[in-house]
């Protein structure tokens, strides 16, 4: 089997973006699974282009992208992308969309193939918070998520695929008391244990538990 996972850029006048860190750590091989890491573009587009390219490469049987959600304390698998692009501030190249369909010929939203829930029972095994999320938000994050499973849906078929977000990096926060923050390094045994339950629940249904949200 064969992961391609991947982190974004910093952006917003950021350092670093922990998404990439934290990717970048991982081993190469989980769970007798190859990782292939990759670090894309925080741009609307371009980052989709960028994932494209690498799944003809690699031929993966998994695609998971990694990003910064800076206020969040939990490592987050997410569970829905919605078909739009609404962005707070401009992307790395100063595109902001507002109100714009990712793909025009897209279903409203894609639901993740990943076991979001076992994900999270795995990661919290390894001692790390984890929870479900239920917005990938509307900027590059949730572009990418779309992105991904409208390409295996429309090019790629038979693949997984899906999104996992993280906290900013205790760095990030050091003059923004109180976010809250998770050491890179925490981030990363987070990220290789849900890779672990991706591999373990390869032609199995989710794990059923709890993870809903009531807002």
């Amino acid at each position: 089997m064969k992961i391609l996972i991947t982190g974004f850029e910093p952006f917003g006048g950021e350092a670093i973006n922990p998404s990439w860190e934290a990717v970048r750590a991982l081993p190469d091989i989980v769970a007798g699974a190859d990782v292939i890491k990759l670090m894309i573009p925080v741009v609307f587009g371009q980052s989709a282009v960028v994932v494209r390219d690498a799944i003809i490469e690699h031929d993966p049987d998994v695609i998971i992208s990694v990003g910064q959600a800076g206020g969040r304390f939990a490592v987050s698998p997410e569970r829905i992308a919605i078909n739009v692009d609404d962005g707070r501030i401009p992307d790395n190249a100063g595109n902001q969309p507002i109100d714009t369909p990712i793909r025009e010929d897209g279903p409203a939203a894609y639901f993740s193939s990943l076991p979001v829930k076992a994900m999270v029972t795995a990661m919290r095994k390894a001692g790390i918070p984890a929870q479900v999320s239920n917005t990938a938000g509307t900027y590059v994050c949730n572009h990418i998520m779309y992105q991904i499973l409208y390409l295996i849906g429309h090019e790629f078929p038979g693949r997984r695929g899906g999104f996992i977000h993280v906290p900013y990096s205790p760095q990030q926060v050091v003059n923004q008391p109180p976010q809250p923050s998770m050491g890179i390094d925490d981030m990363s045994t987070a990220l290789e244990a849900g890779l672990e339950a991706v591999v373990a629940y390869t032609g199995k249904p989710d794990e059923h538990a709890v993870g809903g949200a009531v807002h």
